[in-house]
């Protein structure tokens, strides 16, 4: 039985990814339809109730300056911000917001709700509709056919989820949940590579049996911001977290269990999280180590739900509560539920187009855990970057793609294209070459009119972007200019340096290591550009300005690489000179341009001198 008219884009999953996509798809216009299994539990924070962190929180700014709805969500259910990394500089800064996880997930469903033109269905999308070579729709457990121009696969950790605790193991796509069944085998009769993964959570605790009185107070910062560019839902109160440690008695107990480990006895098949391992996994591998940290988070304002984060675990049951239970602040600890772990099916991303777009299924995309990523940041973005190219598809529009030297999320999907992967892959900072251009701060700048222009940005953000730069600009002509020399003596007085002489422009001075725009704040404060959003940009720019001029040097000269395009066509089995490992991954991949075959795995210098060559430079 069809159902409905024709969509534009159908998205199967209402997880972080699959929120990022219908909602972008949508709010370009497109005819948009959300299938989930359970639409109570849309965009579910399945595992640590946070947004952000090292180099994800760059990904959620990013987001957000597309016009994306992860930033806005997250900073209307933040219980907490804190800006990590403050002591290094400033390409490492990473907004991290602890979230209300049940608020989290209602701002969603009511943001999608609100959207015109998505539309939403309760059922298990169990079979693809596709014939020569492109996808029309897909087929459901009751039965109903849904047609469409694209499909877009963001299906998490439940296409034949496994879940493990100790010696039992039942499918389920997470605690609670049924697994998805169907689309595996279909994509593998349609030519796809598929393989396993495993991923893991800690056990959620009662908040009322832990003892805080011993543990670390971690509060929120003094001065808490935000990840939208908006300005909007500033956080007035905030929730503390804690921290504990693990001990050589925690350990011995843990390993009691060990036999009984799924991870270790073999029951899991799947590869795990190389950065974000299993408590059981750390005391393996890291024997020498008597303690571990463990952070403990608050689960939202009105819950006495505790997660336990670094306390991932598929141990049995009674072994996680024995082990806990010595561990400092957790003797008299109520367990909610325990951890497990969960094993799924992914497929390799080098079957796709840097676009999400299958290679081998025309209007087919893939977004989210079923590419091979881990974490709800990487997630959305390329749910995100799904939704916006299908829609784009639709209507007869170039796609839309972002660099490696454009944003965080051009450098993990051409991770993920170019180089695939073979374990869960997480987003660090240095992953990306050019980092010093990719900061938080600047997100806005270097995206929000590239979203403008697909229609995904509206007006609103456009207005805020060019205030920004308007008082940017006069912030750095006010800097160009000299102080008064009594104004800059004050400041170099105290802070116990030589006296100037003659009068220094205020640039110059700031450039100095110990000299910051705060201090000479009574110079410029009741100038309509001063406000702690632009003086830290300005800041960054002075301090930094040499390295970032040659990162920027650094971009062009890979820019000419990658504007060197490889044909769609290109025959890699008739260049002569290329080694047999280069000849076949470039065959598989198909790279786009030199640059990108350059950062294949297996593809060395020498081959891609012969491709250059043969194609006549």
């Amino acid at each position: 039985m069809v159902l409905d008219e024709t969509y534009d884009v159908i998205v199967v999953g209402g997880g972080h990814a699959g929120c990022e996509a219908a909602y972008c798809a949508a709010k370009m216009g497109s005819s948009v339809l959300l299938i989930t299994m359970n639409m109570q539990s849309i965009a579910q924070m399945s595992c640590n109730p946070a947004m952000g962190g090292v180099a994800k929180g760059q990904i959620v700014r990013e987001i957000d300056a597309l016009g994306g709805g992860s930033g806005i969500i997250t900073d209307k259910s933040m219980i907490q911000f804190r800006m990590l990394n403050k002591s290094k500089g400033p390409a490492m800064w990473s907004p991290r917001v602890q979230s209300d996880r049940m608020l989290f997930a209602q701002y969603w469903r009511e943001q999608l709700e609100s959207t015109p033109g998505l539309n939403m269905f309760q059922d298990m999308v169990s079979g693809l509709l596709v014939s020569d070579g492109t996808i029309h729709g897909v087929k459901t457990s009751l039965g109903l056919e849904f047609r469409s121009k694209t499909v877009i696969l963001t299906s998490g950790t439940f296409m034949n989820g496994l879940i493990h605790v100790g010696d039992q193991n039942f499918g389920g796509g997470r605690a609670g949940e049924r697994a998805s069944t169907g689309i595996t085998e279909e994509l593998i009769q349609l030519g796809f590579e598929a393989g396993r993964m495993k991923t893991g959570t800690p056990p959620r605790i009662d908040g009322r049996t832990i003892d805080y009185n011993l543990m670390e107070e971690q509060p929120g910062d003094e001065h808490p911001g935000q990840f939208s560019f908006t300005g909007e839902n500033k956080l007035k109160k905030q929730r503390s977290c804690w921290i504990t440690h693990t001990s050589q008695e925690v350990h011995d107990t843990l390993k009691k269990g060990f036999d009984r480990s799924p991870l270790f006895n073999g029951a899991i098949k799947g590869t795990g999280p190389r950065y974000c391992p299993s408590i059981e996994d750390k005391i393996d591998r890291f024997s020498e180590k008597s303690s571990h940290q463990i952070f403990v988070e608050p689960e939202g304002w009105s819950t006495v739900e505790v997660y336990v984060n670094g306390f991932s675990t598929s141990l049995p049951i009674e072994i996680q509560h024995e082990a806990l239970r010595k561990v400092q602040g957790f003797k008299n600890a109520k367990f909610f539920r325990p951890g497990y772990a969960i094993e799924y099916d992914y497929f390799p991303p080098t079957q796709l187009k840097h676009t999400l777009e299958t290679k081998l299924v025309s209007g087919l995309y893939f977004a989210g855990q079923i590419n091979g990523t881990t974490g709800y940041e990487e997630a959305a973005c390329q749910g995100l970057m799904a939704g916006v190219n299908a829609s784009l598809k639709v209507k007869g529009e170039a796609p839309f793609i972002l660099g490696r030297a454009d944003a965080y999320i051009g450098v993990l999907i051409d991770d993920l294209i170019t180089k695939g992967t073979d374990e869960p892959y997480r987003m660090f900072t240095s992953r990306a070459e050019y980092r010093l251009l990719l900061r938080q701060d600047n997100a806005d700048i270097r995206l929000t009119a590239l979203g403008h222009k697909i229609g995904l940005a509206g007006e609103a953000r456009m207005k805020v972007l060019k205030l920004k730069q308007s008082q940017i600009q006069k912030g750095q002509q006010a800097l160009d200019k000299n102080l008064p020399l009594a104004s800059i003596n004050e400041v170099l007085q105290i802070k116990d340096e030589k006296l100037a002489k003659e009068k220094i422009k205020t640039n110059k001075l700031v450039a100095r290591p110990g000299l910051y725009l705060k201090d000479f704040k009574e110079s410029f404060q009741t100038q309509d550009w001063w406000n702690d959003e632009v003086v830290e940009q300005l800041e960054i720019d002075i301090k930094y300005g040499g390295y970032i001029a040659r990162e920027r040097d650094n971009v062009a000269k890979m820019k000419r690489l990658n504007d060197k395009e490889i044909p769609e066509n290109f025959n890699y089995l008739k260049v002569k000179g290329l080694s047999y490992e280069g000849r076949d991954k470039l065959e598989m991949i198909r790279p786009a341009t030199i640059a990108q075959a350059g950062r294949i795995s297996g593809i060395s210098q020498s081959d891609i001198h012969v491709l250059l060559v043969y194609m006549g430079r």
